[in-house]
């Protein structure tokens, strides 16, 4: 508690609501008048709060779709990895992984990566008509050349090519993405959350998670986070503030 911490709260306004659905209406309505800069999801269900920080009478999205990054840090590594999206989007389409991409390539540069390397994921580094990934990584590249974006994007790449140089060098695949990926762009909303998962139970990764792309950012946070994971995510949220 703030007592056993000695950490003085009485300057902060407490709203005491039990039902669930009230408080994601208290917090979505907070951000939308300005009285907030940042919501962070507590214990109620993530579905319901998205789904009232998405209504319209709030004023909390703009053109941007929203999506979700995940900023993963292992303690012998100081080079973050960023996955995405592997919360929010569960099955993206090409349109919408641009917009994931434009969300992504912003916050880099906000954590100060001038030029992102961004790795867009499959199970393969071929473009293969039976693997839509692979075809939808072929044309986020194209669309992305088009749109001069301020990133090295590259794909189809599968996970070894995308952080391991040397994997990538007997494959032969000769780019600047390759082997040294600071962004993944998953394919769909399972891969990324596996690989968060397995970086965090089996590599002891910190995962500092924020939903981007609107006028504040959203820290969703799993219920069996640590404090330091919840942390980093408000950390991280603070960093995607206009």
């Amino acid at each position: 508690t703030a007592e056993e911490l000695k950490f003085d709260i009485s300057e902060y306004e407490i709203i005491n609501e039990p039902i669930e659905n009230n408080t994601a209406k208290i917090a979505a309505k907070l951000a939308g008048d300005g009285k907030v800069k940042i919501i962070v999801k507590g214990h109620i269900h993530t579905d319901i709060l998205m789904k009232e920080v998405l209504l319209r009478k709030y004023n909390l999205i703009g053109k941007k779709r929203l999506s979700h990054i995940w900023h993963m840090t292992l303690d012998k590594e100081d080079k973050p990895l960023i996955i995405t999206d592997g919360a929010l989007n569960v099955n993206p389409n090409v349109k919408t992984k641009m917009h994931i991409l434009k969300n992504v390539i912003d916050f880099c540069h906000r954590i100060k990566i001038a030029r992102p390397k961004v790795s867009i994921l499959s199970a393969t580094e071929e473009v293969l008509d039976s693997m839509q990934s692979s075809l939808d990584a072929k044309e986020i590249c194209e669309l992305a050349e088009k749109e001069s974006l301020n990133a090295d994007i590259f794909g189809p790449l599968a996970f070894d090519n995308s952080v391991s140089k040397k994997s990538a060098e007997i494959k032969g695949i000769k780019n600047v993405v390759a082997g040294d990926a600071d962004v993944l762009l998953v394919p769909n909303v399972e891969t990324g959350n596996a690989l968060v998962k397995m970086m965090i139970y089996f590599m002891g990764a910190c995962a500092a998670g924020v939903v981007i792309g609107g006028k504040v950012p959203v820290v969703i946070t799993s219920r069996s986070d640590d404090a330091t994971a919840r942390l980093a995510s408000i950390s991280a949220a603070v960093v995607a503030l206009d």
